[in-house]
């Protein structure tokens, strides 16, 4: 017998034992319990979420107005440079001219630090909702015995979505 044909069947014993060790897993694989969650429902749907926004909408409602006004003015400022162009001095054309390019940076700036600052405020409170909710998840799990809790998901079933149950539990 030469050592090829000798090697087969040891090869193959090997592999047939491979397969077999990985049958337990299969099945125990089978049996794990998986939930999903909308992070997006969370941050939108529930009541914290809700509270927030409206601590949002009250903490920049005085800089969102002044930007608003600031945008009002720089409109009139177009508007009045355009009528008033053809009739101005060259010296009077030019002052005018600078006075609108330093409205229209103020107002970029003024609009870029408010999203900024709103984006930031957005961001942490979002986080505050994120970790309570985490929280929530985590004993959720330990609960009813999930295996996996996935937050991101091309797409999940109605049937392991568990979004409603922790907004239920967040908004207590």
């Amino acid at each position: 017998m030469n050592t090829a044909s000798a090697t087969l069947p040891k090869s193959l014993a090997m592999i047939a034992l491979c397969w077999s060790s990985l049958l337990p897993v299969q099945a125990q694989a089978q049996e794990s319990k998986i939930a999903w969650i909308s992070s997006e429902r969370i941050y939108n749907e529930s009541r914290l979420a809700k509270l927030a926004s409206a601590k949002l909408a009250e903490e920049f409602r005085s800089r969102e107005k002044a930007v608003q006004e600031l945008a009002a003015r720089f409109k009139v400022a177009n508007e009045a440079l355009e009528k008033d162009m053809p009739t101005l001095s060259e010296a009077e054309r030019a002052k005018r001219q600078r006075e609108f390019f330093e409205l229209d940076k103020e107002l970029q700036r003024r609009q870029r630090e408010f999203r900024e600052d709103l984006s930031q405020r957005t961001n942490e409170e979002r986080s505050a909702i994120a970790e309570k909710a985490n929280t929530i998840i985590q004993q959720m799990a330990h609960i009813e015995g999930y295996d996996i809790v996935l937050q991101e998901a091309l797409w999940a079933s109605p049937r392991i979505d568990i979004t409603d149950k922790v907004l239920k539990a967040l908004d207590k």
